[in-house]
């Protein structure tokens, strides 16, 4: 649940009625998307030159006037200039759950044009977009974007160049200073997308390849604020590119915030 920032300030006097008034809020993985995730992404596609494709699916009864067709699905599609990486904004199109939320987008890669994608990275509605962002940035840049990156300590000393302490009980994790948001390298919840072979031919009862996992969760009976889904494939560098911009302590510009962190967010008016 979202609710506007603006209790405990007056509303801005030049703003139109009803505008929501803007706030730099902190730190950054609890302020949430601003209802903007979609947008936040696709304008960093457009600043890295990605091609956008709209798929829409239909349905129009006879004698039914156009403006009455019901939409069914529609899936909104990004493509890197080489190709070799996609992106899918998958909220329309009957996405399944991450921590109970829906994926919002998915991002894979792969290792030339005529091959299937090598690794898939999923994230629910809720996740900052600047991350998401910063993330694709880094994917962008990278000259081969499905050969691995053998060092995932770099994704659990960028969080804790930011404050968040390593996981006790767990070797590769770590945790913000209020224990609501976590990263960790382990288990691949199901139906993750990756060419790892393990990844279809482990049993039931074992270990498949580990990949980087990351949500939010204000306490332990609550819903999640926002989940991450990173394949066994996905490069380390590249998670290490979300995971510093996930837990900057820089404020980001919001109109809304998830209701269960608002009071643990520190605020002030924008402008």
């Amino acid at each position: 649940m979202e609710a506007p920032l603006y209790p405990g300030f007056p509303l801005d006097p030049s703003a139109p009625l009803g505008t929501p008034c803007a706030y730099w809020v902190g730190p950054r993985h609890l302020a949430g998307d601003d209802g903007r995730l979609y947008d936040t992404v696709a304008d960093a596609f457009g600043s890295l030159g990605w091609t956008s494709l709209t798929i829409v699916r239909g349905r129009q009864e006879p004698d039914e006037e156009p403006e009455d067709r019901q939409i069914l699905r529609s899936t909104v599609l990004h493509i890197s200039p080489d190709s070799r990486c996609w992106a899918q904004w998958v909220l329309a199109d009957e996405p399944f759950h991450l921590g109970d939320l829906p994926i919002a987008w998915q991002v894979s890669a792969r290792t030339d044009t005529s091959s299937p994608a090598e690794w898939s990275a999923y994230f629910t509605t809720g996740v900052p977009g600047e991350a998401v962002a910063d993330f694709l940035t880094a994917l962008n840049a990278r000259p081969h974007p499905a050969v691995p990156h053998v060092r995932p300590e770099l994704v659990l000393d960028a969080v804790t160049a930011h404050g968040w302490l390593r996981d006790a009980d767990q070797g590769a994790g770590a945790t913000d200073p209020t224990f609501i948001s976590h990263v960790s390298l382990g288990g691949i919840p199901p139906l993750i997308q990756d060419a790892d072979p393990r990844t279809l031919t482990a049993s039931p009862d074992e270990p498949g390849p580990d990949g980087w996992q990351a949500w939010a969760q204000p306490a332990a009976t609550a819903p999640c604020l926002w989940a991450v889904s990173f394949s066994a494939s996905v490069p380390h560098d590249l998670v290490a590119a979300f995971a510093p911009s996930l837990s900057s302590t820089a404020s980001v510009l919001r109109r809304i915030v998830p209701e269960a962190t608002r009071e643990r967010l520190r605020w002030t008016p924008a402008g």
